[in-house]
């Protein structure tokens, strides 16, 4: 018997396929896939929308049971949309906001979610892999990194700390202070991807992982997957820093605005 072909739906900026359980929400924002307002909620929501069919008795039988969030070849997501992060304090903190609740959905979803890093991902983009359950990265000279601090952005705590959980301290404290960004293989080596595949199969590996994270006794696999997270929902429970704190202290600094400012210029 073959197996049936991924029921497509395009939305705005996120193109949803069901490979049936398995719910992938493809990044669609051309030419990098840059977070913005729109893009932001319109993930969020999705995320939301899955877990919520999910949960409900009536779709039992044909609701997703894990996500996957892929990116465009060569590219998963290129972090923040620095003109909206340049676009004046009430919209630089919008953006933050809504990349808060974001994360806080990445953390506390129901299901499993799988990054599957179809290319390069930077900042944000990483920031989106590394709260997710796993990370499938393509294979070559592709790179991932918490870069903040080259475009003149504080990561903050908070970020350092979910960085520091899979990394470890020193391997942390080395790169982040310098935004160093990993090729994949040294990514794999460090910890902050999983696996590592050709670019082709990225998608196709989550996929299937997806799955077999699906096939294991639902109930103890839930229970199992809430222990090891559950540092993360207390490290989002109780964050180091607040958002009010963040903003004024490393997005909306006259360093922050120059740093941006000269990249724009330079594109």
């Amino acid at each position: 018997m073959s197996r049936m072909p991924p029921v497509i739906r395009r939305t705005n900026m996120i193109e949803v396929k069901d490979h049936g359980r398995v719910r992938e929400l493809r990044l669609a924002r051309p030419p990098v896939n840059a977070l913005n307002r729109a893009l932001i909620d319109a993930l969020d929501q999705k995320i939301a929308e899955a877990m919520t069919a999910s949960a409900d008795p009536a779709q039992a039988a044909s609701a997703p049971r894990a996500i996957v969030i892929s990116g465009s070849p060569g590219l998963f997501c290129a972090g923040l949309d620095v003109r909206e992060v340049t676009g004046g304090e009430g919209s630089a903190k919008d953006l933050v906001l809504a990349f808060a609740a974001l994360q806080r959905r990445l953390v506390d979803s129901t299901l499993p979610i799988i990054a599957a890093i179809t290319g390069h991902s930077p900042a944000g983009g990483a920031v989106i892999a590394v709260l997710c359950d796993y990370r499938i990265m393509a294979a070559g000279e592709f790179r991932i990194g918490l870069n903040e601090v080259q475009v003149g952005l504080y990561p903050g705590e908070l970020i350092y700390r979910v960085y520091e959980r899979l990394v470890g301290t020193r391997r942390a404290a080395a790169l982040l202070p310098r935004g160093v960004m990993l090729r994949s293989d040294e990514a794999l080596e460090a910890g902050l991807v999983d696996e590592v595949v050709a670019p082709d199969q990225v998608v196709t590996r989550a996929i299937a992982l997806a799955q077999e994270l699906i096939a294991l006794p639902p109930k103890t696999y839930a229970r199992t997957r809430n222990l090891v997270r559950a540092d993360l929902r207390r490290l989002f429970d109780s964050p180091p820093e607040s958002l009010e704190s963040l903003m004024a202290e490393g997005w909306v600094t006259d360093e922050t605005r120059d740093r941006m400012a000269r990249l724009l210029a330079a594109r």
